[in-house]
């Protein structure tokens, strides 16, 4: 795949790759220590959400993921990176215990979406989204994202309303998957390739629309060819985004927040 040529719909390819590293393996080459916490205090622990305190260069960070798996056994336990509502409360449960000791949060947002079954819809799923959402805009505490796979619908702004977003060359972001958008716009979900294209997914699209605020560079044809190459980059913007807010008032990061979201909902709506 020749990376002059690459199409959106390649991009969208790569980002689902099985082989492609996953949050736990960038949570484990990137951080000097990491402790796991679990569940969410009302229903259950959800696999496809990991998340705990973890320290790098020194400094105690809440860091947060979605967790696909490699295998269709591993899938099966994380049930695709499709998140249930639990899993978004245990991620919901960690920010705020960050805010409450002052600790920066760093998230990796992997996933076609959240889950939508019965039991998940039972449970309160949009509520649960949207809960995430609205206090993950109030939190005194910085926040990045980091798209490392694929980003789509809900399912990934529940973790992406952050201070600064940041997405992997070959990382994709979106309202809902193409083939959903081809059969939606098209009536046909084998236009895939050229939904892909008019969505405008891709890390280079979102950069230059000023929905993301940088891209994290992949080795070759994709992460797969060198994660500790990836985990490098990423360990860089890291430590870059830490430096950045030292010295920032953390009491005024709501205010500024949401000035960034409505200049993203500006650029948005000018799009429509």
């Amino acid at each position: 795949m020749s990376r002059k040529k690459i199409t959106a719909w390649d991009r969208v390819i790569l980002a689902r790759k099985p082989d492609r590293p996953k949050s736990l393996d960038y949570i484990t080459d990137v951080f000097d220590e990491f402790i796991e916490l679990h569940g969410d205090r009302y229903f259950g622990d959800d696999k496809s959400i990991v998340g705990g305190i973890a320290t790098i260069n020194g400094k105690a960070v809440t860091v947060i993921g979605q967790q696909k798996g490699s295998t269709i056994k591993e899938n099966m336990e994380r049930n695709f990176g499709m998140t249930n509502p639990e899993g978004y409360r245990k991620a919901l449960r960690l920010m705020k215990q960050a805010e409450k000791f002052k600790r920066p949060i760093i998230t990796f947002i992997d996933t076609p979406g959240a889950y939508p079954g019965i039991g998940a819809e039972e449970r309160g799923q949009g509520e649960a989204i949207a809960k995430n959402m609205f206090e993950m805009a109030g939190l005194k505490v910085p926040i990045l994202a980091i798209v490392i796979g694929e980003a789509s619908s809900g399912g990934a702004l529940a973790l992406c309303i952050a201070d600064k977003i940041l997405m992997l060359e070959n990382a994709v972001y979106s309202i809902l998957s193409p083939e959903g958008f081809a059969s939606i716009l098209y009536k046909d979900a084998s236009k895939n390739e050229e939904a892909a294209e008019k969505m405008k997914i891709t890390a280079k699209d979102l950069k230059e629309f000023g929905i993301i605020d940088d891209i994290i560079k992949e080795p070759g044809e994709g992460a797969h060819e060198s994660r500790e190459k990836v985990s490098s980059n990423i360990k860089k913007a890291i430590t870059k985004f830490l430096d950045e807010i030292q010295n920032i008032n953390y009491k005024q990061l709501p205010e500024t927040r949401y000035e960034k979201f409505r200049k993203i909902g500006d650029v948005i709506e000018g799009g429509n």
